[in-house]
């Protein structure tokens, strides 16, 4: 995975570092000491809405946090769109409304009340029959002083379909309140049921008006300094790319996206922008922020394995390695070296490998000091050998060893 220079990172890289905690050998099947799952690793936020959220539960699992929203919400009292929506179901209220989000659900309302136009709506939808895609939905929609029809259990946007595909909507007006993004395969489908569709835009997505941090992420990534992005709706994956693609960007960081940083996303529906170009995503079973969390908590630990090196327990991290659970961080490019090594843990990497992974401006001294300065970082110079005149190796314990050429 990817290193990103952080305050901790000036460990190990150069003679004024400071000397390691003394190193204690650790006993294979002796319990590991605690350490924060998502220590070591550099996790992006994109999220506009609820960020702070976010990024306060991922520093409590440890992570550094990089926040920069790919969008802005604009203010639902400026949105005409939504205004004239809203007047049109007044002059001729819905048979059905389909209420997504709650957060959505309430700001329709609380924008009304700007325009003065909340009680004739909600008139208006007292003869509606009302479906919430979720309980945050159905909450909202109590919470006006009206009551649902019905919810499914799943929260899925697919299952509201069924349900109202079987009840029948043919010669139906039906209000689909949006949710920060078109439902083009929801509304199509009760189209070609038979049902007049109104598309109702609670609020819309754009550009941040300071483009600078996003500018700053997206180079970030392609430049291998963020182990996972998190993705909190598909406006804001959607936005992430195309400002990419508006910097000449798009193709490196969606193979930054494929190959290094973890695409970790809320739901399938957010993932859909980044599964059009075929980034691999992930998410949890429930669409919730502190699900991703935990997932990702899990998740991003479990793409690093074991390795028994020298009677330690070795992990490899964003920004820092693992040494029988205490986080040692380690400089960018010395991670390189590491990562070098770790590719065929206990075969022999010759010089040449290792001065390549340290770029073009490195000399054939540059390998043995990144070797002495990642030996002081990890705590324990016996981790990495040295094989005479063949180059270096971790020193993979006793029956751990793999034979040269696997």
């Amino acid at each position: 995975m990817s290193a990103t220079p952080s305050p901790l990172s000036a460990a190990g890289t150069g003679a004024e570092d400071p000397a390691p905690a003394p190193a204690r050998p650790h006993t294979r099947g002796e319990p590991a000491a605690t350490v924060a799952p998502l220590a070591g690793f550099t996790v992006a936020v994109t999220a506009a809405r609820r960020a702070d959220e976010l990024a306060a539960m991922l520093r409590r699992k440890g992570a550094e946090v990089v926040c920069a929203p790919a969008l802005r919400i604009v203010p639902l009292s400026d949105d005409q769109r939504l205004a004239a929506a809203s007047r049109e179901l007044i002059r001729r209220p819905a048979d059905v409304v389909v209420a997504t989000t709650g957060i959505g659900f309430r700001g329709w309302v609380e924008a009304c009340e700007t325009w003065g136009t909340a009680e004739p709506l909600l008139a208006a939808m007292h003869n509606s029959r009302l479906l919430a895609r979720g309980p945050k939905a159905k909450g909202a929609i109590r919470a006006a002083g009206l009551t649902e029809e019905w919810s499914p259990p799943s929260e899925s946007s697919a299952e509201v379909l069924d349900y109202l595909l079987a009840t029948g909507v043919e010669g139906l007006r039906v209000a689909v309140q949006l949710h920060g993004e078109p439902l083009p395969d929801f509304c199509a489908a009760l189209r070609l049921a038979g049902a007049e569709v109104v598309e109702v835009p609670v609020y819309r997505w754009t550009l941040p008006d300071d483009v600078a941090a996003l500018d700053r992420l997206i180079e970030d990534i392609t430049g291998g300094g963020v182990d996972a992005v998190t993705f909190t709706s598909a406006p804001a994956a959607a936005g992430l790319l195309d400002r990419a693609e508006a910097v000449g960007m798009r193709a490196p960081l969606v193979r930054a996206l494929t190959r290094d940083a973890l695409a970790m996303c809320v739901g399938p529906v957010t993932a859909r922008p980044l599964m059009a170009y075929d980034v691999p995503t992930v998410w949890p079973g429930r669409a919730r922020i502190g699900a991703l969390v935990k997932r990702l908590a899990e998740e991003l630990p479990g793409r690093f394995p074991s390795l028994p090196v020298a009677g330690h327990r070795l992990r490899l991290r964003g920004h820092a390695a693992l040494v029988d659970g205490t986080v040692r961080p380690v400089s960018p490019a010395l991670m390189r070296v590491l990562r070098e090594l770790a590719r065929r843990p206990g075969q022999v990497r010759d010089r040449a490998d290792l001065l390549a992974s340290l770029g073009g401006d490195a000399d054939a001294h540059a390998v043995e000091t990144a070797v002495a300065r990642l030996r002081t970082a990890l705590g324990d110079p016996k981790i990495i050998q040295t094989v005479v005149k063949r180059g270096y190796r971790l020193a993979l314990d006793s029956g751990d060893c793999l034979p040269e050429g696997d």
